[in-house]
């Protein structure tokens, strides 16, 4: 029998575990990605509930991750001169996880485990410096079933043929260029803005002086920076600024004009994006501020984004699909590592499922997905608020509640409390599927 062919588009975290699970489900899969090598930097991420499941599925993930951990022993937040107001840390136990998660990883890290754990594979195949340009569907549109007939894709850059495949999969993040052309919609058709926006760099100095306590701190006008540990640079951290505005209005009547500037510095490239970043937190926002902006001035992995969520009305257009932001991104969560392994799993599971027949392998990843999404998708009340209040007032409350979990130790009513970041594993199950490979 003939294996079906699956383009795979974007190799962060989605793409590579959709390659994975596809390529045990009897397909030949070629992963293309348009810069010209992985991508080095990123925010630390956490893999949680339903991501632990597909991750202990994956054999030798779990060490691996493990390995590459950003060892972060905790997280405070602090006052101007440096003094905590208190410091949560990790539950010890990694199936009930709380702020602090048991596998903290750097992006880059995650995205190189995976596609180490890729790469020999005789069935998965990468393209580095490559994207798509057109995707055709077969005259039956969305009538995808058996004997319906593949898409034909054209690339952009020449070093892959017009060819055609079984299934195309989106995993190029939020502002996913391939969901726009598979749907035949805008870039931001589908996007949610949250009015926030973040900046992620690693920083040459350390700034902990030798701690694995990580250090976060905000100002009035919803300005928030931390420090984190980062084992791996040779004795840096990296750094994270965010700028939380209010939440988005209703009528959307001012949303962009609030982000305007900021997509503006990011259409110039990173050197404009870093000096607005600089001058938007630029004696504004105390405590190591200026120490922390000069680190970011001289970062090369610097990498700045809106946060935002996806919601779109469906996940799958004929034989086009998406998983993990490209889909359905969950913003301020803390979720996208999980959804992302998770969609990959599942699409793939359900299409093995219903061999021959892509229509109802897709509509089981939808049914499946479709719950879980929403579940993952789910702002816990207050959570902008909480990172970084606006007024003077809202500060001082935030960091004296913060002040109080932390001494109290009830922790465990802040689990419940953001039950979609914090939920145990056990109650994380995913279906079992049968592979072929």
């Amino acid at each position: 029998m003939t294996k079906p062919k699956v383009l795979v588009v974007g190799a962060s975290i989605a793409g590579p575990t959709a390659a994975y699970w596809l390529a045990k489900a009897g397909a030949s899969v070629t992963v293309i990605e348009r810069f010209p090598e992985l991508r080095r930097g990123g925010q630390n991420i956490d893999i949680r509930t339903f991501g632990v499941t597909v991750m202990r599925k994956i054999p030798g993930m779990e060490a691996a991750v493990r390995a590459k951990t950003t060892r972060l022993q905790g997280l405070s937040f602090v006052r101007d001169d440096g003094r905590p107001y208190g410091i949560i840390r990790p539950t010890g136990n990694p199936d009930q996880q709380s702020l602090v998660s048991e596998y903290e990883i750097f992006r880059d890290d995650l995205a190189k485990i995976l596609f180490d754990l890729t790469k020999d594979n005789e069935n998965v195949k990468y393209v580095f410096g490559e994207q798509v340009a057109s995707i055709q569907q077969n005259e039956k549109g969305e009538d995808v079933g058996q004997g319906s007939g593949p898409v034909t894709v054209a690339f952009a850059n020449g070093l892959l043929p017009t060819s055609q495949y079984d299934l195309v999969v989106a995993c190029d993040g939020a502002t996913s260029r391939t969901r726009a052309i598979g749907l035949g919609c805008g870039v931001r058709d589908h996007i949610k803005p949250t009015n926030c926006w973040g900046a992620f760099f690693s920083l040459q100095r350390d700034l902990l002086e030798g701690s694995y306590i990580g250090k976060a701190h905000s100002a009035p006008g919803g300005l928030f920076m931390a420090i984190g540990p980062d084992p791996w640079s040779g004795g840096g951290n990296r750094g994270t600024l965010m700028a939380i505005n209010p939440p988005p209005r209703a009528d959307k009547s001012d949303n962009d004009v609030t982000l305007h500037p900021f997509r503006e510095a990011q259409k110039q490239g990173d050197d404009a994006l870093k000096r607005y970043v600089a001058n938007h937190f630029q004696g504004a926002a105390g405590w190591k501020t200026d120490e922390i902006l000069q680190e970011m001035m001289k970062a090369e992995d610097f990498y700045a984004s809106e946060v935002v969520q996806v919601k779109t009305p469906t996940l799958s257009k004929g034989c086009f699909v998406m998983v993990g932001d490209a889909g359905y991104a969950p913003g301020f969560t803390g979720g996208g590592t999980t959804l992302a392994m998770t969609g990959a799993y599942v699409l793939a599971g359900e299409v093995c499922k219903h061999r021959g027949d892509l229509a109802a392998g897709l509509r089981g990843y939808e049914e499946r997905m479709r719950p879980i999404i929403t579940y993952l998708q789910k702002v816990p009340p207050l959570v902008p608020t909480f990172m970084a209040p606006q007024t003077v007032w809202g500060l001082w409350l935030r960091n004296h509640i913060f002040a109080f979990i932390a001494w109290s130790r009830i922790l465990e009513f802040a689990q419940k409390y953001f039950a979609s970041a914090f939920a145990n594993t056990d109650e994380s199950a995913l279906p079992e599927y049968e592979w072929v490979a």
